[in-house]
């Protein structure tokens, strides 16, 4: 198994319900540590790992919606085909699939996205 350099460690209030979340979405589970209440998981190469919150990280009071101010971008292959499985699966969406243009460096990027929030209120924003 590879590791992506970069991967969001996410805690959340309660690691079932997030880790069946996580699976409804279509995530895999890559291992899991369950006597830390741990899970990693990964789709199309998108990782992250989500722990029940314990006292070992936190830097301050946790208030739902957790993650205010930070948004995870995920790419997928198939963002038409991705998008009507979580429709057909009763995901409520924050952003249904929309268009959003954006400028780098003087050059215009198409982004065909949509937006979920988890059961903690992470923002994850799914593209292609």
């Amino acid at each position: 198994m590879e590791f992506n350099k970069l991967i969001p460690e996410l805690s959340v209030t309660n690691i079932n319900k997030s880790k069946e979340f996580y699976l409804k979405l279509g995530f895999k589970i890559m291992y899991e540590r369950k006597e830390d209440k741990f899970v990693f998981l990964e789709l199309e190469g998108n990782q992250l790992m989500i722990e029940e919150i314990n006292d070992n990280w936190n830097t301050g009071k946790l208030e739902y919606p957790f993650g205010r101010g930070i948004n995870i971008s995920m790419t997928v292959s198939d963002i038409d085909n991705y998008y009507q499985e979580l429709v057909n699966k009763n995901i409520i969406f924050f952003k249904d699939i929309m268009i959003n243009k954006y400028d780098v460096n003087g050059k215009t990027y198409l982004d065909k996205e949509f937006l979920v929030k988890d059961p903690d209120g992470y923002l994850l924003i799914f593209n292609n």
